[in-house]
């Protein structure tokens, strides 16, 4: 900069201040000129110089498509002195009818796609205003809002346009100024009209019933409608937004599940994305995914879009769950996206975060103040009018007098001063007189001047009425918003649902039955239940699992992937896991550690397993030990998430846990014993205890015997059976009938004859005959067979071969799954 400036001075500044002060300087230039819509007509700058440019141009609906480089030159030119392409950005966004929910430019030409295609250079495109647009500028020739020089003071420009309608909820606003942003979600036209009727008739009623708020205005405006539809998950984030200003809803593209007929395979058909989503990248995302194996089981992936919709189509396997699918689609890619709203907006040039209620009070204040402006104007129009026709009828009544004067007179001004004198008329009225040529004064017909004054006069009533009636200017602007609500209001796009669904886990899982097994040295895994398919009775199995040297299978059983698995340990803790976070092996592989798992404590193991779908109060967790010991508490006791695990029970020292089950308060009990003793009593034998107790005695042992297995009888079950497997294989079903109910703390009777051939008993199962047997030895051989393929026989028969186990082949566990559980 040139010293000449400073007089040859030169001002020292601390550059902190210059700074903090350039900075202020721009960023509310970015704010006020650039950056935030104003409140009363939801446009930015660049929006209104816009459709201001094309009201001027003459670009109306009932016209013909001008090309887009004249109005962005014309723009440019007068009223926008910045690039063209932000212009050209700024008009096809508008004519865009995937980005504005109610478009305000009726574009001709390529104008750009969902996948992000840009449109064609504005020399090819034509664009001229949508008929909802006029509506916007409607009245601005009445002096109805304010007008400011533009940046070269040679054209004026409008400060806001009249907006018949409240356009910032209705195509929302998005833009990012210094140290604020703002996004606000479009709506449906209907319903914030509707919400702003309500709204002003709570004005206008006079019992003192209170304000409106929120929660009514919600009844009309239910939340955001996005032009791309989709579904809006919940309430909280609506009613945050609407209430505060600010809040974070959760928006879910629409899917279809469908069956294919050709083939009888299932596809995900998506026919609506989320607002502002990229409907290629969407698709780019599924393909990579897939490739990736973080999503398995689609198989083909086609955009079917038309002209007539979105339409992904995403082909599945068939072995897998749809809905789980789904779920990962919508974990894992912008099928389901969040929209952050930020009702952010300019209040006299001042940026304010608005609540839904201020936002429409301050439309409704913009639109009185449009309307008793255009009164103002309309009744000084009708005035000045009246004026003229009131002189025009009183020359009427001199007309020959008056021609005579205008005849006689040298020049105009000498008769304009005669007709003022002899007919005490205005000076407008005179000149209005001698504008008219005398062919017409000499045709003026009484009657039509006579109709014309009173409508004059009728007209100069009402708006004057009007005026001094707010009541009155609240009725217009309520018919006005109708009118603009029946011609363009349409069915809201985008659903609601209530209960916003938050994504679980489980939500990514297919629910399906695995087998789980855990091994004396403590490792677990889970796998499939049809990894094993069923054998007819003395077969040989296959290989379950690879065991280590001194190991062998302890534990088996059948659960869902959604189940609670309770880890019951020799300590007498619990501990819980979700099925599904077992982790997935191989038939033969050894598994996981468990400790990896569950936080044991070192020498602590486990001893016996449940699967639980829900902690319901109606159920109760029975528990036996090895000892004979029994105990009853309610299963709500053991829900808890600590990875510490919880105390279970307490232990007598050489005691452990060897069962658990769930029983339903009015249940039997079953306890059967290594030497084949079995003994039945009642549940309610046994009283209810706290988490933490001991028990009490369910059955009295003989020395050297134990406890090897409980189950529990539904006595509202018909044709139950109980089902019991020696460690050499040899099973048999018995009549539970045969097994009398007897006191708690009984000796029992022979439930199975035990034999050296049979070897002691290893697994009890109360079954019915359409159930499965699963048996594993200890080297992890299993074999799965139908119930109904093992005899009856009495309770002291010692059963047939279920399994040819071998010489050094003892069966570990026996496990039952019903078929209509699969």
């Amino acid at each position: 900069m040139s010293m000449e400036l400073f007089n040859g001075k030169v001002l020292p500044i601390e550059i902190s201040d210059e700074l903090k002060k350039s900075f202020i300087d721009y960023s509310m230039s970015v704010i006020v000129s650039r950056a935030l819509p104003d409140v009363r007509d939801g446009l930015k700058p660049v929006h209104r110089r816009i459709l201001y440019a094309m009201n001027e141009l003459g670009m109306h609906p009932n016209k013909g498509y001008s090309k887009s480089a004249r109005l962005v030159g014309d723009c440019m030119g007068k009223f926008h002195p910045h690039g063209d392409s932000s212009i050209y950005d700024a008009a096809v966004r508008l004519a865009q009818n995937f980005s504005s929910r109610y478009p305000l430019i009726d574009g001709h030409g390529n104008f750009g796609s969902i996948d992000g295609d840009s449109a064609a250079a504005m020399r090819y495109t034509e664009m001229k205003m949508a008929p909802l647009a006029t509506y916007m500028l409607a009245d601005i020739d009445k002096d109805t809002v304010n007008f400011s020089p533009n940046y070269d003071e040679r054209e004026k420009e409008p400060d806001v346009l009249p907006a018949k309608f409240p356009n910032l909820l209705v195509n929302g606003s998005s833009g990012i100024a210094v140290g604020m942003a703002t996004n606000i979600p479009p709506h449906n036209l209907g319903e914030v009209i509707d919400g702003v009727v309500y709204l002003m008739d709570s004005e206008d009623n006079e019992d003192g019933a209170p304000r409106p708020g929120i929660r009514d205005l919600m009844k009309f405006i239910k939340g955001p409608d996005f032009p791309t539809g989709a579904q809006i998950m919940g309430t909280e984030g609506i009613i945050s937004a609407y209430t505060t200003g600010r809040g974070s809803i959760k928006v879910r593209a629409k899917a279809n599940i469908e069956k294919i007929e050709k083939n009888g395979k299932m596809q995900i058909v998506v026919t609506e994305i989320p607002y502002v989503v990229n409907k290629s990248r969407l698709i780019e995302k599924i393909a990579e995914l897939v490739q990736e194996k973080k999503i398995e089981g689609i198989t083909d992936l086609r955009d079917e879009t038309t002209m007539k919709g979105i339409r992904i189509v995403i082909e599945l396997r068939r072995d897998v769950t749809p809905q789980v699918i789904l779920n990962q689609l919508y974990k894992h890619t912008q099928m389901e996206d969040s929209f952050g709203i930020n009702m952010l907006a300019l209040v006299d040039n001042t940026p304010k975060v608005l609540n839904l209620q201020e936002i429409l009070e301050y439309f409704i204040k913009h639109q009185k103040e449009v309307i008793v402006r255009r009164s103002r104007f309309e009744l000084k129009k009708a005035e000045d009018e009246a004026h003229i026709v009131e002189g025009l009828r009183k020359a009427l009544d001199y007309i020959d007098e008056v021609i005579e004067i205008i005849r006689s007179s040298k020049d105009d001004d000498i008769a304009k001063a005669k007709l003022i004198l002899r007919f005490d008329f205005s000076d407008r009225q005179a000149q209005a007189i001698m504008d008219m040529r005398l062919k017409r004064l000499t045709g003026l017909e009484r009657e039509k001047l006579d109709a014309q004054y009173q409508r004059l006069m009728d007209e100069i009533a009402y708006l004057t009425a009007v005026l001094n009636s707010d009541k009155m200017v609240r009725g217009i602007i309520k018919t006005e918003l109708k009118e603009i609500r029946d011609k363009f209001a349409d069915p809201r796009r985008s659903e609601i649902t209530f209960d916003a669904t938050k994504m679980e886990i489980e939500d990514l899982i297919a629910d399906e039955d695995v087998v789980i097994t855990v091994t004396h040295r403590g490792y677990i895994k889970r796998l499939p239940l049809n990894t094993y398919h069923s054998q007819r009775r003395g077969g040989r199995g296959v290989n379950g699992m690879s065991t280590g040297e001194n190991d062998f299978v302890e534990s088996l059983f059948i659960a869902s992937t959604h189940h609670h698995i309770l880890f019951f340990t020799s300590r007498g803790k619990v501990y819980r896991l979700r099925a599904h976070e077992i982790p997935e092996a191989s038939r033969t592989a050894k598994g996981t550690a468990i400790v990896n798992l569950l936080s044991l404590a070192q020498d602590e193991k486990v001893t016996a397993t449940i699967a639980v779908k829900e902690f319901k109060d109606q159920f109760n967790l029975l528990t036996a030990t090895k000892n004979g010991i029994v105990k009853k508490t309610s299963l709500q006791d053991y829900d808890t998430k600590r990875s510490d695990g919880l105390i279970a029970l307490t232990l007598d020292e050489n005691d452990e846990l060897i069962g658990v089950r769930l029983t339903k308060q009015d249940d039997d009990v079953v306890i059967a014993t290594r030497l084949g003793l079995a003994i039945r009593f009642s549940e309610e034998d046994v009283r209810a205890m706290g988490r933490t107790a001991r028990g009490v005695r369910g059955i009295s042992l003989r020395k050297d015997d134990y406890v090897i297995a409980m189950d529990v009888v539904d006595k509202t079950a018909s044709d139950l059976e109980l089902l019991t497997v020696t460690e050499n294989g040899f099973a048999k079903r018995s009549e539970l009938s045969e097994f009398r109910i007897q006191g708690r703390g009984g000796k029992g009777i022979i439930g199975h004859r035990v034999t050296s051939k049979t070897g002691p008993l290893a697994a009890v199962k109360v079954v019915t005959a359409d159930q499965e047997l699963m048996v594993i030895t200890d080297e992890g051989i299993v074999i799965r067979q139908e119930v109904s393929g093992i005899s009856v026989q009495g309770r002291s028969a010692q059963g047939v071969t279920a399994m040819r186990t071998g010489e050094s082949k003892v069966v570990a566990v026996a496990k039952f799954v019903s078929k209509e559980e699969e």
